[in-house]
Order: C-alpha cells, then structure tokens, then sequence
C-alpha cells in the first residue's frame, strides 16, 4: 500500500507517517519502481500498535523502546505511566476544584479572577505570614470551602486563628466542617469541632450537639468546652468524663462551675461529681481530680460531698476535701 492508502486506512496523516519515519518507528517494507513508499500489512499493524500505545499516554521514545528492545520490561512502564496519569489527575482535579472556587465568587471582571487566584495561592503559601493574609482578607474575595479546606490543613496556631476568625465571618462553613469531624486524621477532626465552636448560629451548636457523642474524645471534649460555656446541660456526662480522664481537667471543672448557674443544675453536678468518686473503677488521681472540681459547684449537694470525703480511706483527697470545707466556711 502506498502512503495515501495507509493513512486513509489508519487514520494516522502522511505527515505524520513521515514523521514516524523520521524516527525510526515505522520503515516502509519497499519502494516501487517510481521511488514511492510501499507498505506492508506487517507495516499496517505495527502503526496500529504506535497509535494504540500513544492513546495510553506513552511518548513516541517510549514506544520506540516498547516495540524494538527485546529486554524491555512492560511492566515498569506501565508503573511509571500509572504514576504519571496519577499526578496529571491530581494536577486537573486541582485546578477544577480552583476554577470552581473562583466561579463561585461570581467575579464581575478579570481583576475580580485574578484577585481571587492570589488569595488561593496564598492560602496554600509555605509562608506562615501569606497564609495569614489571605485568611484576613475580605469575605467576599475567599471561597469558604478554601477556607474550610486550609482551616483543616493549618499547623501553626496563629494563622489557624486567623483562619477560624475568617469562618465565623462566613456563610456555609458549618456543614463543610462538619465534614472534617470525619477524617481519619486526628488532627483534623480537632481542627474541624475547634473552628465549629467559634461559629455563630444554631446550626454550629446542633453540630457540635452531635459531637458529644463522637467515637473521638478529644472531639467530644472539644464539643462540650464550647457547649458548656454557652450553658449547654448536655456537655456536664462528658465533662465530667474529661475530669476523671485528666484531659482538660481545669478547663472542665471551669465550664461545670458555668452550668452549675442555679440550685437545681448545681445539686445535679454535684451528685453526678459525688457518684463517680465513689466509683470503684476511679483511681486515686481521677478521684482527688473530681474532689477539686467540687470547688466550683455551689450548694448543699456539693457541700454534704465534701463532708463525706474528709474521713476518706486517700489521704490526699481528704486533706483537699477539709481544706475545700474551710473555703466554703462549712468546715
């Protein structure tokens, strides 16, 4: 077959079997007697195998070597062109979910674009300070998924504040961060309820609500820190439950003293204090924790507890439990 016959049969240009050629891919079989190329059925196949090896992305190199060294290994090639479709699904999915990001300001000119652009760019900064930047910059000029998305990622405290203030000021974050108290990484799930608890708004608070009951105590602590101190009665199991874990323990005790606002919830703190001091399952440690946190809750509940504890088999918790009578002037 001559060149305008195989490229009308391969769909392959004869200026790129020329080119192919050119490479030492593909060498026609023959000339006829005019000087013309003349290919071969084996010729015809072996464009197939070019085309169908470029549709996988390898390069016309690679294909070279796939189709003319005998010791060449498939197989690690194949490993390297997973790699790289990898890192250019990574690359476009990155840029998408940029473009998204910028469509979703409803820029009104290419300033309102590229204004846009920097702030995502600096958000993704290795400069602690560029990142701080971007999270102070207006509202209206930050996606709020990108600010979710580096409030989650954040390491440094200072732009992490930065970040969270920036979200208290936007619309729509809570259900995204809500998103990240399911992430396999520790980190981010304290990250996510943290910034939860700075949001204004019924919905942050049914969010973190749900958070008390997280399978992550850090994140149920978290949860209830915030819950507590808006007066939340729910947040008192886990916070007591932070107390005798010794995980925020003064934190705890604080938010209880919070809650303990009048006579019925402070008698219901103090026997729910009361009753895991004489827990059998309560060291010593956790239990001289929960005589201290008795402090802070007023009332004769608390009081009567405090008494009970003075003759108590742990010396340290009654010598604190005396000592915290004496405060009280009950001792």
């Amino acid at each position: 077959m001559l060149i305008g016959e195989v490229a009308r049969r391969s769909g392959v240009s004869a200026r790129m079997l020329r080119h192919y050629e050119s490479l030492g891919l593909v060498r026609p079989s023959g000339r006829t007697g005019s000087g013309y190329r003349e290919y071969s059925g084996e010729d015809v196949r072996r464009i197939f195998h070019i085309e169908s090896l470029r549709a996988v992305g390898l390069s016309l190199r690679e294909i070279g070597r796939a189709l003319d060294d005998p010791g060449f290994t498939p197989a690690d090639l194949v490993d390297d062109l997973i790699r790289r479709t990898r890192e250019r699904i990574a690359a476009e999915t990155e840029l998408l979910i940029r473009l998204d990001r910028v469509h979703a300001t409803d820029p009104a000119g290419w300033e309102d674009v590229l204004q846009v652009l920097a702030v995502l760019r600096a958000l993704g900064s290795p400069s602690a300070g560029a990142r701080q930047r971007a999270a102070l910059a207006p509202v209206d000029e930050v996606p709020v998924e990108a600010l979710v998305e580096a409030a989650l990622d954040e390491s440094d405290p200072v732009v992490a504040g930065a970040l969270r203030w920036a979200l208290a000021r936007s619309d729509g974050s809570a259900a995204l961060l809500a998103e990240g108290l399911g992430s396999a990484v520790p980190e981010v799930r304290e990250r996510a309820v943290r910034s939860l608890a700075e949001l204004p708004g019924d919905e942050a608070v049914a969010l973190l609500r749900d958070a008390l009951a997280h399978p992550d105590a850090v994140v149920r602590g978290r949860a209830a820190l915030a819950l507590g101190a808006q007066g939340e009665a729910a947040a008192t199991p886990v916070l007591v439950d932070m107390i005798v874990a010794g995980r925020n323990d003064t934190d705890a005790a604080d938010v209880l003293s919070v809650l303990a606002g009048d006579d019925a919830a402070a008698d219901r703190i103090a026997s729910l204090l009361a009753g895991r001091i004489g827990d059998e399952a309560t060291g010593p440690p956790a239990r001289g924790r929960l005589t201290q946190a008795l402090a802070g809750i007023p009332g004769p509940t608390a009081s009567r507890a405090l008494a009970d504890l003075v003759g108590d088999a742990d010396r340290a918790v009654a010598v604190t439990a005396t000592y915290l009578l004496r405060l009280r002037g009950d001792g």
